[in-house]
């Protein structure tokens, strides 16, 4: 099972085409910087783009509308 679900996250970003942006763009942010907004250990993921997921749906990167 994927955490957070696709269907989670769709309440929050209004579609799968911006959602795969969004994260896409945080996962190579996060690589080049190595700035997390979470601590390690709170994070589900091992992976970037699992980990801007979990950034998206804690609220933790504004999607405007």
């Amino acid at each position: 099972m994927i955490y957070p679900s696709i269907d989670k996250l769709l309440t929050i970003v209004d579609s799968k085409y911006k959602l795969v942006h969004i994260a896409a763009k945080r996962s190579r942010e996060m690589e080049t910087t190595g700035h997390y907004q979470m601590k390690e250990k709170d994070y589900k993921s091992k992976k970037n783009i699992g980990r801007a997921l979990e950034e998206v749906y804690e609220n933790l990167i504004i999607v405007k509308k």
